[in-house]
């Protein structure tokens, strides 16, 4: 059987890698050794993260509605169990912008539901 070089493509492969590395601190960045395992935990921490964003998205999109609402006079659950029995489909994302941007329109909105 005849040998297989792989010089080129094992260098190849550390080139990549080291440039997925590229802005760690330390040894992390130019040892091969301790440059795989952060990449893959920094791969690890990237998915997780890519949730949690959106999580911590719709837990300030309730904060923004309940104050807008605090000041029509009604409260944040009240409101959501409103616009459910009333089958008006709107997410919370477009209720915290109109909210935020349009309040006469979250005005009416709200003046529908109560």
């Amino acid at each position: 059987m005849p040998r297989v070089k792989r010089g080129r493509v094992r260098a190849q492969k550390r080139k990549v890698l080291l440039e997925k590395a590229k802005g760690f601190k330390w040894g992390r960045k130019k040892k091969i050794k301790l440059a795989k395992p952060a990449i893959k935990k920094a791969g690890v921490y990237a998915y997780r993260d890519r949730r949690n964003k959106k999580r911590s998205a719709r837990g300030l999109w309730q904060i923004n509605i309940s104050a807008a609402l605090k000041a029509q006079g009604i409260n944040y659950s009240k409101f959501m169990g409103e616009l459910k029995k009333k089958n008006i489909v709107l997410d919370r994302k477009i209720l915290a912008e109109l909210a935020e941007q349009n309040p006469a329109i979250f005005a009416k909105i709200v003046s529908q539901v109560k």
